[in-house]
């Protein structure tokens, strides 16, 4: 990466933001996607990524061997605060008359990237897990920073990064199998004994009728 390109940021340069956009989108977007589960969350996430570092850009430390860990930062900051809002439109949703049930594809691009039920577990047990243990998690583990570049993005001692990280990685271990078991454990699980019954008397229609 261009050495001056953090000294051009902090310099009010727009075509430096142009170029960092350039390098590091896709990798604010992967992070983002993970960690919602969602393109359209995650696609909104890039954007006000960008725009909260331009605006943020005289806070950028002059020093650094590269710009990822604070748009990370930025970017994580930003999904929370994304987050928050939607918990709050859907407790306001809550409150009104219920509608008919409309399909949600948004998780297939996620599934795919993994086995679907493993993800669907982790990431069930993700919502489980402290706050401050899934940003650790999310950055280290999901977007690869290491410990000083997550430290960085997080404004917190590189200590405690690694005390989140072993924390969340042992949690989420134990989290993820509860989850997988108990999923398991309902598919497997025989139909309600209503249903069995309704499916014997339309098998039994269904062979009277053929026997006329």
């Amino acid at each position: 990466m261009d050495p001056s390109l953090r000294q051009r940021i902090r310099d009010d340069d727009p075509s430096a933001l142009g170029e960092l956009f350039d390098q590091e989108a896709r990798a604010v977007y992967r992070h983002a996607l993970r960690v919602s589960g969602n393109p359209q969350v995650a696609e909104d996430v890039v954007s006000l990524t960008f725009l909260e570092a331009w605006r943020v850009r005289h806070r950028l430390r002059p020093e650094g061997d590269g710009l990822l860990p604070w748009l990370l930062g930025i970017a994580t900051n930003v999904h929370r605060n994304l987050a928050r809002s939607t918990r709050r439109h859907r407790a306001a949703l809550a409150r009104l008359p219920p509608r008919d049930a409309v399909a949600d594809f948004s998780h297939e691009t996620v599934e795919r990237m993994a086995d679907a039920e493993r993800l669907r577990a982790v990431r069930t047990a993700m919502k489980r897990l402290r706050q401050a243990d899934r940003d650790v998690f999310a950055l280290c583990v999901w977007s690869g920073l290491d410990h000083a570049a997550a430290a960085e993005a997080l404004g917190i001692p590189v200590g405690t990064v690694r005390a989140r990280l072993s924390r969340a990685r042992t949690r989420l271990a134990k989290l993820t199998d509860e989850e997988l078991r108990r999923n398991r454990a309902e598919t497997e699980r025989p139909p309600a004994t209503g249903q069995h019954q309704a499916s014997r008397i339309q098998a039994a229609r269904s062979t009277q009728e053929t026997a006329r």
